[in-house]
């Protein structure tokens, strides 16, 4: 039995540009961020039967790994030569559809236990690019390739993405010191709402692949714009000038709402200019692609009053520190072992 633990992510700087419509003319860039919040991914060959057993927030038992609902696991299973006689279980510390890249940490963490499973090295940017592969080749999704990489090296990270979907990664240091007065003032709020990343992204994608639309110069304006921004949020970062990142946290939220309607909810909209007006906020935005999901919001003083306000909403703090790691086995057990001993072994909380 082997269980894997990979992080979610939030994004910083440049989201949208990486999407191939958009990187394949321009190129892109993201800086993001891994979350101490993980989704664990245990896979096991049981001794006896010949089914596959998959539990995530619906069981599937079936005979043939063709037969699998769940797209993630069925296509990750194929590519690994695993047709049947296979049991995979997940929990997360968030659910689905908040916009923090569940469904590739998920992939991420059942590829990574896969390639453990038969006793495989991968790099990690090999794995991210398998991760790439199902998704956007096999699949077809209409999502970029940062969830993928932020899954596979967590941290503090930045992704050049060349035309060609080449993606150059650095993993962007800074102090302890830093990282605890950056993660003190970024706040991170929970709206409550949950919602599909590529209902919100289709309007961006078919923008931006089709010239003659209508809305093609709106949307290319903007994510130049927002790719700009990623590089100004970099050395605001990188310096530990925090309240400029703040700063520009909001300029990016306005270029944001820019690529569709369905980015912000009215709600939200209400929240942010009071927050903006008399809780010191500077920035803020819609974690992932919008619509629902994680509020993130810089404040500088006066914290207290600002979880207040928000849990008076329904919104409340999310606490959480930057993990500099990405996906890793956390945990390998011979063949036979139950979940239930692997929890025994005290080496996986959840």
């Amino acid at each position: 039995m082997i269980a894997t633990r990979t992080p979610f992510r939030v994004t910083l700087g440049g989201g949208g540009t990486d999407l191939p419509s958009y990187y394949r003319e321009n190129g892109g860039f993201i800086f993001a961020m891994g979350l101490d919040k993980y989704m664990y991914v245990i896979v096991n060959r049981p001794v006896m039967g010949t089914a596959i057993r998959l539990h995530y927030s619906q069981s599937e038992v079936v005979e043939h790994v063709s037969q699998l609902r769940h797209e993630l696991a069925r296509e990750a299973l194929r590519l690994h030569g695993i047709e049947n006689q296979f049991e995979i279980a997940s929990i997360a510390d968030i659910p689905a559809g908040t916009g923090l890249g569940s469904s590739s940490s998920y992939l991420v963490g059942l590829l990574n236990a896969l390639h453990s499973y038969r006793r495989e090295y991968i790099s990690l940017q090999a794995l991210a690019e398998e991760a790439c592969h199902i998704e956007l080749d096999i699949l077809k999704e209409g999502i970029g390739k940062q969830d993928q990489y932020m899954a596979a090296f967590g941290g503090l990270t930045m992704l050049d993405i060349a035309p060609s979907g080449q993606v150059k990664v650095r993993q962007v240091s800074i102090s302890s010191g830093s990282v605890a007065e950056f993660v003190a003032n970024t706040h991170i709020y929970y709206t409550g709402t949950q919602r599909g990343a590529q209902e919100v992204l289709a309007d961006q994608d078919q923008a931006m692949a089709k010239a003659e639309s209508p809305d093609h110069a709106r949307v290319a304006e903007s994510l130049h714009a927002i790719k700009d921004l990623g590089y100004r949020i970099l050395e605001a970062i990188e310096g530990g000038n925090f309240d400029r990142w703040g700063l520009l946290l909001d300029e990016h939220w306005q270029n944001k709402k820019r690529l569709s309607n369905k980015i912000s909810l009215g709600k939200v909209d209400e929240i942010y200019r009071e927050v903006k007006a008399s809780h010191h906020v500077l920035g803020g935005k819609i974690i992932g692609a919008g619509g629902g999901g994680f509020l993130m919001l810089y404040c500088h003083r006066n914290h207290a009053a600002l979880e207040r306000y928000m849990a008076s909403h329904g919104m409340p703090r999310l606490h959480y520190t930057i993990d500099p790691e990405g996906t890793k086995v956390v945990t390998h057990l011979g063949a036979g072992a139950t979940w239930e001993a692997m929890q025994d072994t005290g080496k996986v909380i959840l």
